[in-house]
Parts: C-alpha cells; sequence; structure tokens
C-alpha cells in the first residue's frame, strides 16, 4: 500500500500565491537560529526546519520530516524579536507573506511565534521548498488558541 502522504514534497514558489501554497505546507515547522543562514554575495536565505506534514495529519499520522527552503534573488535581511546570542531556541514558523514593492520586488516576511520575523528584501519571488530525508513520528499535533 503505498503512502502518498510519505512522499518527499518538492515545491516552487514564483509569485505571492505559490508562496502562499509554501506556507501552508511549513505552517508550525520548527527550527532554531543555527538553522538560518545568509549568503549576500550569492543573494540567497536558505534555512532547513522541521516541517509538521499537514497532509499526513488528513490520514491520522502525526509526523514531521526535515525540509530545506531557500530564497534567492535576496538584497536584505533584517530581523525582528530575534536574538542572535540565543541560537538554540526554538522557532516555530506561522507563516510566509509576500508585500509586493514596485514589481516584481517586494518583501517576504517570515513569521514566527512571539512576534519575531525575519523580512527578507527581494527582487521577486523566487523559491523553492524541498524535503529532505526520513519521516518521523511528531510528540504532538500542533494547535493553535483561538483567536477573539
Amino acid at each position: 500500500m503505498s503512502d502518498d502522504a510519505a512522499d518527499p514534497l518538492k515545491l516552487i514558489a514564483l509569485d505571492a500565491d505559490d508562496l502562499a501554497i509554501v506556507s501552508a505546507h511549513l505552517q508550525d515547522a520548527v527550527l532554531k537560529a543555527v538553522d538560518l543562514v545568509y549568503l549576500p554575495a550569492e543573494k540567497r536565505f536558505a534555512l532547513a526546519a522541521r516541517r509538521f506534514d499537514w497532509e499526513g495529519a488528513q490520514h491520522g499520522e502525526r509526523r514531521r520530516r526535515l525540509t530545506a527552503l531557500h530564497f534567492d534573488r535576496v538584497l536584505n535581511v533584517r530581523s525582528a524579536k530575534l536574538d542572535p546570542k540565543d541560537a538554540g531556541k526554538v522557532l516555530n514558523l506561522l507563516a510566509i507573506t509576500f508585500d509586493q514593492g514596485e514589481e516584481p520586488a517586494g518583501d517576504v516576511t517570515l513569521h514566527f511565534s512571539e512576534g519575531a520575523a525575519i523580512r527578507l528584501s527581494v527582487e521577486c519571488v523566487e523559491a523553492q521548498m524541498k524535503d529532505l530525508g526520513p519521516v518521523w513520528e511528531a510528540v504532538a499535533t500542533p494547535g493553535h488558541p483561538d483567536e477573539g
């Protein structure tokens, strides 16, 4: 019996709509500051995260998998409420958004819990997400308290 949800996911984002799909798959991914890297000479920002497999959750599976995400054509990176001295702190990625500037440029923002954020000034949206390696059982399904 094939388990489609266990198949590695590979996505490319070239606009805000594509980025919203990547964001949905990375909701509740966890990572640490040491999992983030900006390579200004290559105009690349990359991260490795342990994403919750939301597709598997629809089939009653609670799993996480190692996933890589990188953005190309990155001109600048800024962060808020992230302490570079606390490299071991676990960050919970909530969403990735795009704010259009002068087309096709704009800002990609990675939103983390506790109000932390990383903003990438980009020439255009150009990102790739790819699952790496094995799948493992997650301790719990991420939950979000009701707002309002």
